[in-house]
C-alpha cells in the first residue's frame, strides 16, 4: 500500500512560547514566520519540544487553533496528541481534525508498560476514528517502550497511519522496518544528528529541534539528501554537528530555549518540572553559536 507522505524535508518541532501567565501568541507568530522564511515544510505543535505534557487542555486547543490559522496555506501543521490515556489522545486528535490540522503525531504511551499488541490497539483506536493521517512517534528513551519492526508492519497496513518519527537511534530497526513496510510507512528522523544516515536509508526528512534556530540549515540539509547529494549533506551536517549536539546538552527543550534567548528570539522559560540549563552549559551553548557566526 503506497501512501502519500504528509510532508517531505524539514519539519520543525516548534517550541511553545510561554508568557508570565499563559501563552505568548505574538511570539508564536514571529516564530512561525521565521520557519516560513527558513523554508521548512511543516511544523509540529504541542510535541515534546513544545512541552505538551505541561499544557492544559484549553491551552492545547487554543495553541493548535492559532497555529493552524497562522500557517494555513503556508506550512503543514501536525499536532502532538499522544499520551498514556487513549481516550484523551482521541479527544485531542478529534479537536486537531476539526480545527483543520494536516496530521497528528502520537507518541508511544509512557508509564502504562503496554505490550506490542497494546501499541497496535492504542494507535489503531485513534486512527480508526479520525480522518487526518497519523504519524507514530517512537522515542523509547523517554517513554520506556519501543515499537518493534513487526509491529510497524502491522500498523503500516492501516490506511490512516502515514509514517513514523523514529527517535530510537536503532539503525538496524530502521533498516528492517524499511524492508518490511516499504512505502506503506514513511519514516522521518526524530533526531537532528541522525538525519543524514536515516535519509540514506530512505527517510523523507526530519522532525527537528535545531530548526527552531537554524531552519534554513535544516531545510538545506534535507534538500541535499532528497536530491541524492549525500556528500554535500555530510559536509553541511559536519559544520553544524557540534551545535546539534549542544542543543541536547540537557533535556530538550531546555537548551534550545536557552539558545533562542541568547539569539534574542526569546520564547519564554520552560515550565516545571523542567528548569533553566546550568550556567556552564549556557556558556558552552553560547560558544557554539559564536563559532558559527550567530549573533548572541
Amino acid at each position: 500500500m503506497k501512501k502519500i507522505p504528509i510532508f517531505q524535508g524539514a519539519c520543525t518541532a516548534i517550541v511553545t512560547p510561554f508568557a508570565q501567565r499563559g501563552l505568548d501568541y505574538e511570539r508564536l507568530e514571529k516564530q512561525l514566520q521565521a520557519q516560513m522564511e527558513g523554508g521548512v515544510s511543516a511544523v509540529v505543535v504541542c510535541g515534546t519540544t513544545g512541552e505538551n505534557a505541561t499544557l492544559s487542555q484549553d491551552e492545547h486547543n487554543e495553541l493548535v487553533r492559532k497555529t493552524v490559522n497562522l500557517c494555513r496555506g503556508k506550512l503543514k501543521v501536525i499536532v502532538g496528541v499522544g499520551g498514556n490515556n487513549t481516550e484523551q489522545a482521541l479527544r485531542k486528535a478529534e479537536n486537531a481534525a476539526a480545527i483543520g490540522a494536516d496530521g497528528i503525531l502520537m507518541v508511544t504511551p509512557y508509564y502504562n508498560k503496554t505490550s506490542q499488541k497494546g501499541l497496535v490497539e492504542h494507535f489503531s483506536y485513534v486512527a480508526d476514528r479520525v480522518e487526518i493521517p497519523m504519524i507514530l512517534y517512537n522515542v523509547p528513551s523517554r517513554t520506556g517502550i519501543g515499537i518493534q519492526a513487526e509491529t510497524y508492519r502491522i500498523l503500516a497496513e492501516h490506511p490512516n497511519i502515514n509514517g513514523v518519527k523514529e527517535a530510537s537511534g536503532d539503525f538496524s530497526l530502521i533498516a528492517r522496518t524499511r524492508s518490511l513496510c516499504g512505502d506503506a510507512l514513511h519514516i522521518w528522523s526524530g533526531n537532528d544528528d541522525n538525519t543524514v544516515p536515516m535519509m540514506a536509508l530512505g527517510a523523507l526528512g526530519v522532525i527537528s529541534v535545531a530548526s527552531n534556530i537554524v531552519p534554513a540549515v535544516v531545510s538545506s540539509l534535507c534538500a541535499l539528501c532528497l536530491s541524492g547529494d549525500f556528500k554535500g549533506a555530510t559536509e553541511l551536517y559536519c559544520k553544524y554537528a557540534s551545535l546539534f549536539s549542544a542543543l541536547f546538552i540537557e533535556t530538550n527543550p531546555m537548551p534550545v530555549k536557552a539558545a533562542m534567548e541568547l539569539l534574542q528570539t526569546d520564547s519564554g522559560r520552560v515550565r516545571l518540572p523542567l528548569t533553566e540549563i546550568s550556567e556552564e552549559h549556557r556558556e558552552q551553548l553560547k560558544q557554539e553559536l559564536e563559532k558559527l557566526g550567530m549573533t548572541v
